[in-house]
């Protein structure tokens, strides 16, 4: 008899601590969701709506010509600056180079007057948020979506590797690479040309590869690797459609190009898409 009490109550404190393990998640989701929702709200306040700027072809004058080649391929005359920009995506991501290709699904939020944005990846073992607000990057991983086992933030290299993916994903948003008092192309040859970009005391750019109707297939630079040293990071760009007005790729290949090889680490298909909408899903 004293061993079956001894087995209830076992039992009941297995329960109840399973209990709080899931009260706890639950809040912890909750926190995490609230504290994103928050944050995308911040970045469409710092900014404001660029509608009133339009593409006209003379401002392709002197740009080398496979930057010519991509603009007259995916702009229109006219067309109207994008501002704010917000997507959803699916895909395939690994946490390093060594672990097994996991799904993933995303969510994401621009500001391109002012440089900003954040994302959210979401799978089935962790949730991690990337960010660039008020001039400063950082990188927050959370176990389970709730418990915060990595928040990478304060040094120049998160910065400049966060203000690279917002450059890099503005082939979503093409305005975004018209030549501006912070952006300039220079010529390399038939098929490739360098992007400079200068902000927050910041020098990035891209050397990218057109193909011959004019599509951005490829756009390579030095970023940080994790906590190591600069290495050649790759965008690889297809299937492009028209999307809300606006040609784009659909399917990116993210990867570092390193001495013993190529080694992709995220697949992403663009699934919805719109601009100019500065408020959460």
């Amino acid at each position: 008899m004293k061993a079956c009490n001894f087995m209830n109550v076992t039992f009941l404190i297995l329960i109840g601590m399973v209990m709080i393990a899931m009260i706890s998640f639950s809040i912890g989701k909750w926190y995490l969701a609230r504290k994103f929702s928050s944050q995308v709200n911040d970045l469409f306040s710092q900014t404001k709506p660029i509608t009133h700027q339009r593409f006209s072809a003379s401002q392709l004058d002197h740009l080398p010509e496979p930057v010519q080649r991509y603009f007259n391929h995916v702009m229109e005359d006219g067309q109207i600056y994008v501002g704010y920009v917000r997507f959803k995506h699916d895909g395939y991501f690994k946490a390093s180079l060594d672990k097994a290709w996991m799904k993933i699904k995303g969510e994401h939020y621009a500001t391109l007057q002012t440089p900003g944005f954040i994302w959210k990846g979401t799978t089935l073992l962790f949730m991690a948020r990337d960010m660039y607000l008020t001039g400063h990057g950082r990188l927050i991983v959370s176990l389970f979506s709730c418990l915060n086992i990595m928040d990478a933030k304060g040094k120049e290299k998160y910065d400049s590797g966060e203000l690279l993916r917002w450059l890099g994903e503005s082939i979503l948003y093409p305005t975004n690479f018209l030549p501006s008092q912070r952006l300039h192309w220079l010529a390399i040859d038939a098929t490739k040309a360098k992007l400079v970009f200068n902000y927050n005391g910041l020098s990035l750019f891209f050397i990218i590869t057109f193909n011959a109707i004019g599509e951005i297939t490829e756009m390579e630079t030095k970023r940080f690797m994790g906590e190591g040293g600069l290495e050649t990071w790759v965008i690889k760009a297809s299937k492009y459609e028209k999307r809300n007005q606006v040609l784009i790729p659909t399917s990116f290949d993210v990867l570092w190009r390193l001495d013993k090889g190529d080694f992709s680490y995220a697949k992403f298909n663009i699934l919805d898409i719109e601009y100019d909408i500065p408020e959460k899903f």
